[in-house]
């Protein structure tokens, strides 16, 4: 998907009703996907299944309270940006949501340009953080060679290898991270442009491959690294 097309998507996580449609209601209508959850174990559970831009999240919920929510997602790994809403408005409070991972913190009732403006900024600057300096058109790196125009490489064997869209987009976007954890995440929303999650077993098999292509001992890859619970890496030197 082109920059400035793609949806962005919010969960909205609030288990009074009323204001569940009308933020719902309002968000939509400033272009946002929004999916909802009415307590805390719904919440992880699309966490868990779908891409977010964002996360906003109520403190008192049923089973399973916000902060306990935003606590699990940052145990995980996920950065996704937690905006939370809370009816308390004491320091104390505050102070627990942003030391549990949030990274705004708004109290009811609050400002609805107010939030729709917070809701922006934290989508923009998660964006700006994930947007690393791009790599040219060809990238060499031990004995092989990627051509992402294209869509093929040249490997040790000097084999020529032709790439699908995929795969050439999936190496471009770890090639440009190297030496960082790609997250499946990112893998998604950079590659597949949805936010359904193609399973750990398809990205893995991308990464399988690339090994087989790329990799003189694909049993001890040099390049390739699959990090259990976190996601994908590639090194070089």
């Amino acid at each position: 998907m082109s920059k400035g097309t793609e949806k962005e998507y919010i969960l909205l996580v609030e288990d009074e009703e009323n204001l569940q449609e009308a933020l719902k209601l309002n968000l939509e209508l400033e272009g946002y996907e929004v999916t909802c959850a009415g307590d805390g174990a719904r919440a992880l559970k699309s966490i868990g299944e779908e891409y977010f831009d964002l996360i906003i999240m109520d403190v008192m919920l049923p089973e399973i309270d916000g902060i306990s929510v935003t606590e699990h997602v940052r145990l995980n790994n996920n950065e996704t940006p937690i905006l939370i809403l809370s009816a308390k408005s004491g320091s104390a409070e505050k102070v627990l949501g942003l030391k549990k991972g949030a990274d705004d913190y708004i109290t009811k009732p609050f400002n609805l340009e107010e939030l729709l403006i917070r809701v922006r900024k934290l989508i923009n600057k998660n964006k700006k953080l994930q947007d690393k300096a791009t790599i040219g058109e060809q990238y060499r790196f031990g004995r092989n060679s990627i051509d992402f125009k294209a869509q093929s490489a040249i490997n040790f064997r000097g084999e020529t290898i032709s790439l699908s869209r995929k795969e050439t987009m999936l190496l471009k976007l770890l090639l440009e991270n190297k030496n960082d954890v790609v997250t499946r995440e990112k893998i998604l929303q950079a590659v597949w442009g949805y936010n359904v999650y193609p399973t750990t077993r398809t990205v893995d098999n991308f990464i399988l491959s690339f090994r087989k292509y790329f990799e003189e001992d694909s049993r001890n890859p040099r390049y390739f690294h699959s990090i259990r619970g976190a996601g994908y890496k590639f090194t070089n030197g």
